[in-house]
């Protein structure tokens, strides 16, 4: 599961963020996928491995539901593995520090096998929830991490 050099990419999303890398970190560790309420039913209606969060935030072998922390160097980057019934995924973010704050960028590869797997791509991919699910991300991590930075 922890391995994605062999999944296809489907697109990558970039923000520039006004602060400093460390704390676009923190704030990504309070923004993560599959936090809350509905992140956990998500995982078990999908029976996404794994469906349960463990561990400490951004830490290497850390869970949350959908997603394992498979690789982390903190304040740099961090990649989240999961699987389900129609995906096996890979969730990459990049921070790149720059003269005038951060760069995030996210990367996400997937591959969608058999038929209903194809039908679950055209309804996460095709549709554009993806898109907006990832850029309603990076904007979330970007106003708190200029919000905690600036008070």
């Amino acid at each position: 599961m922890d391995l994605d050099d062999d999944l296809p990419f489907i697109d990558e999303h970039e923000v520039h963020v006004s602060t400093s890398a460390p704390a676009v970190w923190r704030a990504l560790a309070t923004r993560l996928p599959g936090r809350g309420l509905g992140g956990t039913i998500l995982a078990y209606v999908l029976a996404a491995e794994p469906r349960r969060a463990s561990g400490s935030g951004l830490a290497e072998g850390a869970t949350l539901p959908g997603f394992k922390v498979a690789e982390a160097v903190p304040g740099r980057s961090v990649r989240l593995t999961g699987r389900h019934h129609f995906s096996r995924y890979s969730l990459n973010f990049t921070l790149v520090a720059q003269p005038d704050g951060t760069m995030l960028v996210a990367r996400s590869l997937a591959e969608f096998p058999g038929m209903r797997g194809r039908a679950y791509r055209r309804l996460v991919i095709g549709s554009g929830a993806h898109r907006a699910f990832v850029t309603r991300l990076l904007r979330a991590v970007c106003l708190q991490a200029e919000r905690q930075e600036a008070g």
